[in-house]
């Protein structure tokens, strides 16, 4: 099945796009099995709920949700042994200002963990409102680089 906003592949049995966070068109979000994530700030300082479902996050992947600046509310899926993220446009999370370096960051799957490393970027990257040079990420780490303020969620360990 694909997303009739993107086009990813969709998991079987999703209620939601897990790259580009929308509802599968025909299928209803059922409130009692979600998650619902912290209320996120748009750069107006409007605030919107966001709404994740268990499916969304696939073992062995993570999702990163813009909670506040620029674009609050983007999900990014990590899904590749390393993801970059920075102000260039071939980066894998692109982030469009600034306050962000060109080359900013990395994100290291390594087994079940998932890695954050600086990648020597001028404004630093921060998990959980410290500076970090490389740091294990934890879900519902905040992970802040220049203006955007996200949060880290994973996916459940591989099942035997």
């Amino acid at each position: 099945m694909r997303c009739n906003s993107c086009g990813s592949q969709i998991p079987e049995g999703s209620y939601i796009c897990n790259q580009c966070g929308r509802p599968i068109e025909g299928k209803e979000i059922r409130r009692d099995t979600t998650s619902s994530l912290p209320v996120v700030e748009t750069e107006s300082g409007e605030e919107i709920e966001i709404v994740l479902a268990p499916e969304a996050i696939v073992s062995g992947e993570a999702i990163l949700v813009i909670k506040k600046g620029p674009e609050a509310g983007a999900r990014f899926t990590i899904n590749k042994p390393v993801t970059t993220a920075g102000r260039h446009p071939e980066s894998d999370i692109f982030l469009d200002d600034i306050t962000v370096s060109r080359r900013h960051l990395e994100i290291r799957r390594i087994d079940d963990q998932f890695e954050i490393v600086d990648v020597g970027s001028l404004n630093g990257t921060y998990v959980n409102k410290e500076r970090i040079d490389r740091s294990i990420l934890k879900n519902g780490d905040e992970i802040q680089i220049g203006k955007f303020k996200m949060i880290f969620f994973m996916g459940s360990k591989r099942r035997q």
